[in-house]
């Protein structure tokens, strides 16, 4: 059975740290390019990053809102993909969602949610003083 498992949300404070760990069972995720997505209330999914196969270039890519504060990194050991959440701020508040395509494939454009099949439960990112 294949099954993707978001874990690591929680709530925090402007400027604090979170790690969010996408754990796959069913599949190996070093096979698969990794997406990671989040949806706030009232507004539409939007890409946070992505990272490519393992036995690839492990190009990744963000979106502008979070490039220079997240970091996306794979474990493959522990067929993890995880996402370091640093210096957070309030418009980061959202449910965080990890995802793959349905096979081994570069979607178009990794940060639009088309190409994927695959979807964790999502974690709840609550940032607030």
């Amino acid at each position: 059975q294949v099954q993707l498992v978001e874990s690591g949300g929680g709530l925090v404070q402007p400027g604090d740290s979170l790690r969010l760990s996408c754990t796959a069972s069913g599949f190996s995720l070093d096979d698969y390019v990794v997406g990671w997505f989040r949806q706030a209330p009232g507004k539409g999914r939007e890409g946070v990053s992505y990272i490519s196969f393992s036995d690839g270039d492990g190009t990744t890519d963000y979106a502008d809102s979070v490039k220079g504060r997240f970091t996306i990194s794979r474990d493959n050991a522990k067929n993890t993909v995880y996402l370091q959440m640093n210096s957070l701020k309030p418009e980061d508040a959202a449910i965080y969602y990890c995802a793959a395509p349905a096979y081994r494939l570069l979607p178009y454009d990794p940060l639009d949610d088309n190409d994927y099949h695959y979807w964790g439960q999502g974690t709840q990112v609550t940032v607030s003083s």
